[in-house]
């Protein structure tokens, strides 16, 4: 992928970031690292699998080197693997086993997103998926300390997950889809 489509597949997700994870409130705690520059976005060129997994892994360790001062989270974004979501949603298995291999069990996990994400019990068109639909399928490696730190300074963290549903189902399809067009310039998420 050329430098140029590595900063489109960015500028989408930093718009998407900033208009759907921070506007729609679905995260309360991505603001602050937002504000703080401390998100590192990063495409990967990974076309399958085993691709990817290198991908993670490298970033993995990066994170982990990194002060969180520095660098508080990142997103692997990876436009051109796992565009399936029923391949992606089993490789997220592997990503976890990825994380206790490498040994950041209790220090980094791996949450998901993905352009067609559908929750267990939901049908595909339903607009509550959209709390993790991303533009481009993208793994979210966090640090568990500022996971906790941040449960702790929440509290009640099933009400985040509640009030978004609630959030989307206000919004309904015609909403989210209008957001979906401002994001990809007529385009879908």
């Amino acid at each position: 992928m050329s430098d140029s489509n590595s900063d489109i597949v960015i500028a989408r997700t930093r718009d998407w970031v900033a208009q759907v994870v921070i506007g729609l409130d679905l995260c309360p705690f991505a603001k602050a690292a937002q504000v703080r520059e401390q998100i590192r976005y990063v495409v990967s060129e990974a076309t399958n699998a085993d691709d990817l997994l290198q991908s993670l892994s490298e970033e993995l360790h990066r994170l982990a080197a990194t002060d969180p001062g520095a660098v508080e989270t990142t997103l692997l974004i990876h436009p051109r693997a796992m565009n399936d979501f029923l391949d992606y949603n089993d490789f997220l298995e592997a990503a976890d086993a990825a994380v206790e291999a490498l040994g950041y069990s209790g220090m980094l996990q791996v949450a998901s997103f993905h352009p067609r994400y559908q929750f267990e019990g939901t049908e595909p068109h339903d607009v509550t998926n959209a709390t993790n639909r991303s533009p481009y399928p993208t793994l979210h490696l966090l640090r568990e300390a500022s996971v906790q730190r941040a449960v702790e300074a929440f509290g009640d963290t099933d009400e985040i997950y509640r009030k978004n549903i609630r959030t989307l189902q206000a919004l309904g399809g015609d909403g989210w889809s209008r957001i979906q067009e401002r994001l990809a310039g007529g385009g879908a998420v």
